[in-house]
């Protein structure tokens, strides 16, 4: 997916509302889970990712800075998440709890 034509997100949009439920998506473009919600303010936010489970039963909540997360819309207005971490690597991270 060529992302270059997706509009960032500004950091006034780094909200619960606008990315909880939002796909976020690994550096060949698999998903790898969904923002299940956000930690912290301005620049100390963080991004709980679900990864694994099937309809959100069974998945694990692993913690992300938030610059570790490309936030974005695409044509249709889509938010989505893009990362360098493989579904693997997200997948070894440690369960966040909150």
């Amino acid at each position: 997916m060529d992302h270059s034509t997706h509009t960032p997100l500004n950091s006034t949009e780094h909200t619960n509302a606008i990315l909880t439920d939002a796909p976020v998506y690994g550096p060949d473009d698999e998903k790898i889970g969904t923002i299940s919600h956000l930690h912290g303010f301005g620049r100390e936010k963080e991004v709980i990712i679900d990864v694994g489970g099937f309809l959100g039963i069974g998945a694990k909540p692993v913690l992300l800075s938030l610059d570790q997360v490309r936030l974005m819309r695409d044509e249709t207005g889509t938010v989505r998440g893009v990362t360098s971490w493989t579904k693997e690597q997200i997948k070894d991270l440690p369960e966040h709890h909150d």
